[in-house]
């Protein structure tokens, strides 16, 4: 039996417990923290230099389909997993127990973890996509039931929203089932990937627009991405921080997973058409975010705007690309929940996030100005932070896109800028543009005289500042030892 199998049935058990009475928060904390710790073995005995799925298990469900229950994980697989481990760790730690069903609000929490580990532990793509739908059920109630603002409204269009993606996505799976040959059929991706480098996989013109848009949806991608700051700035921050940190990986990871191997021919013929919806995704909602009035929102449209870099890693279809879009998933997971979790505890403690009631909270709490700077500098990609290593092989790869997948660089068009290249050059005016929201949003909130309505507000402390810090170390240690990363990610084996 795979160790993966644990990691998923570890918080599916503590919420079954939770429901039936027990203390909600410590059994929340045990079991997170103990998956934690888990990964980190996994991550011990992990073979670097072996290429392929290693802790595999499979338990036919339905053979006559090509169905099973199978577990594995290569390098890319445990860095998604590390990344929900952790953030969902750092998610229960600042929650604070609500009055209203907090044996229901915690089961949610753990209810989306168990989600979004089993969808980055599944080889079969039938139980890739089932637990992602598990884990959008509990967001949807999280947002409806415990959120704050215009909450329904934002649980509703995130609802239809997804749902639409999640079927499109489901629609795209199916057709890449009946694109195999018959008889060889199976919604086993490793199977699939050797039919596609033997040349079997048919018609997948169709099916690669059917994955690019239910997955795009998922991921918020331009023009479908209005959905996602309203659920993010509704949502409680523990919530914001699982969906924007682990599950909207869940997309860009699909199309890395599934695409990149098995279409790479379809990918590039519809390159162009990425490139201009990624474009949109940097520049249009990048403007957006600097018009924002509350640290929420600009959080929310940040988090879809930097989607396009990730984006662009993935199109340009290169093991530069591949690898940077890879570690920035990671880095941003990390990123923007420890910004989120800051944007909670500024709530908590004033009652608001809109910039024209806030100011010099520096002076108030220290600790917590100096953690959302470098949460901040984190999310605009400063040296020294994760970020950074992730954009660096992104602009790199992506500059010399347009080559073969995984081949030698085109050297066509010496003298004039192709697609790729233009698109790369609005990705680093991207970087200008998250410096200047970040740093404005930063000013508004943290620096400048303190209102005298808050004359002892307490600084960040216990629980939460032990989350915080943890997800910075983290962000700094990754950093300045991108190699670790690095080890994980082979995309020789993709």
């Amino acid at each position: 039996m795979s160790p993966l199998f644990f990691a998923i049935l570890l918080p599916l058990v503590a919420a079954a417990f939770v429901m039936v009475g027990s203390n909600a928060r410590f059994t929340a904390l045990l079991a997170s923290a103990l998956n934690v710790v888990f990964m980190a073995i996994l991550l011990g005995c992990y073979h670097y230099k072996d290429a392929g799925y290693q802790f595999v298990s499979s338990y036919p469900v339905l053979p006559q389909y090509g169905i099973a229950f199978t577990l594995g994980a290569d390098g890319l697989s445990l860095l998604m997993l590390l990344l929900a481990s952790v953030v969902t760790l750092a998610a229960v730690l600042v929650t604070r127990t609500p009055v209203r069903s907090p044996q229901a609000f915690y089961a949610c929490l753990l209810l989306i973890s168990a989600g979004g580990i089993g969808a980055f532990a599944s080889i079969d793509l039938f139980f890739f996509y089932m637990f992602h739908e598990l884990a959008l059920i509990p967001t949807f109630l999280m947002i409806g039931i415990w959120g704050s603002g215009d909450r329904q409204a934002a649980a509703w269009k995130a609802t239809i929203y997804l749902a639409l993606g999640s079927f499109i996505l489901l629609l795209g799976l199916i057709g890449l089932y009946l694109a195999q040959p018959e008889g060889l059929r199976s919604f086993d991706i490793r199977q699939i990937i050797t039919l596609a480098e033997a040349g079997f996989i048919r018609n997948g013109t169709p099916v690669y627009l059917l994955l690019l848009l239910g997955f795009g949806i998922l991921v918020s991608l331009f023009p479908f991405h209005t959905w996602a700051p309203q659920a993010y700035a509704s949502a409680p921050a523990p919530t914001a921080m699982l969906h924007a940190g682990v599950l909207k990986k869940f997309g860009l990871y699909g199309l890395i997973r599934i695409a990149a191997p098995v279409l790479p021919d379809e990918v590039m013929l519809f390159s162009n058409l990425l490139l201009v919806l990624l474009v949109g995704n940097i520049l249009y909602v990048g403007y957006v975010t600097v018009a924002q009035r509350k640290l929420d929102l600009m959080l929310g449209y940040s988090s879809v705007m930097h989607m396009g870099a990730i984006f662009l890693g993935f199109v340009a279809l290169n093991s530069l690309s591949l690898a940077g879009a890879s570690i920035m998933l990671f880095a941003h997971g990390l990123s923007i929940a420890a910004l989120f979790a800051l944007a909670g505890e500024v709530r908590e403690r004033t009652g608001t996030l809109d910039f024209s009631e806030l100011g010099g909270l520096a002076k108030r709490m220290p600790a917590l100005g100096l953690a959302f700077g470098f949460a901040a500098m984190a999310s605009i990609g400063l040296p020294g932070f994760v970020g950074f290593a992730g954009e660096i092989l992104i602009f790199f790869g992506a500059f010399v896109g347009g080559e073969s997948p995984m081949g030698t660089m085109n050297s066509q068009e010496v003298f004039w800028l192709n697609s790729f290249q233009v698109a790369t050059i609005c990705a680093v005016w991207g970087v200008v543009i998250s410096a200047i929201y970040m740093l404005r949003g930063y000013r508004r909130v943290f620096l400048g005289p303190p209102d005298e309505r808050w004359p002892g507000l307490r600084d960040l402390g216990g629980a939460p500042r032990v989350a915080i810090v943890g997800l910075i170390l983290l962000m700094l240690v990754t950093g300045f030892f991108p190699q670790l990363l690095l080890h994980l990610l082979n995309f020789s084996a993709l």
